[in-house]
């Protein structure tokens, strides 16, 4: 019986990036957005350097499910991940106790795994720090946020001001996102439907 080939960097790199494309499409990474996911993530060997971690062992926890998908793959065919990736799993107390300790914040257990799913996905580029309750936060405020302009919209509130303070909320919570993100996600994003296109409707006196 001939023994199994052990799987290599080079696999295990190409396997992510075959799930990564089943997640999020095959779109070209252009200039500017290699420039903007360089500022705003890290490529995963550099942050497995900085945390002692094997970067193989990272990419086995990803494609295991255990832990996100990179955010997103730049032209070079780094993997760009948010610099607090094992965040959630240490104050879960391990990567195994994540997705029980990451479902419970939610009190429907279907909408718990669904949310583990968009976790896992590592389509959560819309908020500066993945967290359960930013996740949370950002659901309400985009709810609100419709529902306010609604208000405005029918004269039911006079004052834009709570629209305003909602905006402002989730303005702080987002990246600015880039093309790449408007190709992926197939429109744009709640920064441009929650924020921008509310504050060019709404504009402050």
């Amino acid at each position: 019986m001939t023994p199994e080939a052990p799987v290599t960097e080079t696999d295990l790199k190409q396997q992510l990036v075959e799930r990564f494309q089943e997640v999020n499409g095959d779109h070209p990474m252009t200039d500017a957005d290699d420039a903007y996911v360089s500022a705003q993530f890290i490529a995963l060997e550099d942050l497995c350097a900085v945390h002692g971690r094997e970067a193989d062992a990272v990419r086995r926890l990803m494609l295991g499910r255990l832990l996100p998908l990179p955010g997103y793959l730049r032209s070079d065919g780094a993997e760009m991940v948010p610099a607090d990736l094992f965040a959630l799993a240490d104050e879960a107390g391990g990567v195994d106790r994540l997705e029980a300790w990451f479902t419970a914040h939610w009190a429907d257990p279907v909408t718990g795994e669904a949310e583990w799913d968009a976790y896992l996905s590592g389509q959560y580029v819309c908020l500066h720090s993945v967290t359960p309750a930013t996740i949370q936060r950002k659901d309400y405020l985009t709810t609100a946020i419709g529902a306010a302009a609604n208000e405005l919209d029918a004269g039911a509130a006079r004052c834009p001001g709570r629209l305003h303070a909602l905006v402002d909320e989730l303005d702080a919570l987002e990246p600015a996102f880039t093309a790449y993100d408007r190709l992926r996600f197939g429109g744009p994003t709640s920064r441009d439907t929650c924020v921008d296109a509310m504050r060019a409707r709404f504009p402050r006196p």
